[in-house]
């Protein structure tokens, strides 16, 4: 999905909002989301917007592919970069950061596969609908609510955006980036190992 010029000022608008903060300990919701070997010679990071429907399109029809053959294969590490375009996937971003992180891609998987349900369902609240998913996630209704107000980790996933839209140039997503190197699309399982190959 292309990043428009009112989505980045949308994003702006929220980073200008945020209080500057500091912390001696890096809360458990803002580290790293990762999966592979930590010894894999090659990390990928993709940078989502769990609301973009070509990084759906990646997630449901390349991405199966992409962690049988090259994740749990120790070929690559698979780091995931929260790049929400619109205040309902920065929501989901907050949720799906505040569940244990061996819960975060099967999670972040789900709210993909069911775009349909939570995210474009005129008829439904999206948060609401957003927290059936959760539950089934084995988060608690306390542990939402308080993940949905949570401005501190609101805040840092804007940041951290920010500093990859600068630092990778991001201008669609998915994006996909490669030691420094940065390509974007719902790629096939093929363009994506061929963009593994040659950035290597």
């Amino acid at each position: 999905m292309l990043i428009t010029r009112r989505s980045l000022l949308s994003v702006a608008t929220l980073i200008s909002l945020a209080p500057t903060f500091a912390h001696a300990a890096e809360p458990a919701s803002q580290g790293e989301r990762a999966i592979g070997s930590p010894t894999a010679k090659v990390t990928v990071m993709e940078f989502f917007s769990l609301t973009c429907t070509h990084c759906a399109h990646f997630a449901n029809t390349t991405f199966p592919k992409v962690k049988a053959e090259l994740i749990d294969t120790g070929k690559i590490r698979y780091v995931f970069r929260d790049f929400p375009l619109d205040q309902v996937a920065l929501t989901a971003a907050m949720v799906a950061r505040t569940l244990p992180a061996e819960r975060y891609e099967p999670f972040v998987n789900a709210l993909l596969a069911n775009q349909d349900r939570w995210a474009f369902n005129r008829q439904a609240n999206p948060t609401e609908e957003m927290w059936k998913i959760a539950a089934l996630a084995g988060m608690s209704r306390a542990t939402f609510d308080a993940a949905i107000a949570n401005t501190e980790l609101k805040n840092w996933i804007l940041v951290q955006q920010q500093a990859d839209q600068t630092k990778y140039k991001i201008s669609a997503t998915p994006s996909f980036a490669i030691n420094g190197k940065t390509t974007s699309g719902a790629m096939s399982f093929e363009d994506f190992a061929k963009f593994v190959s040659e950035a290597t």
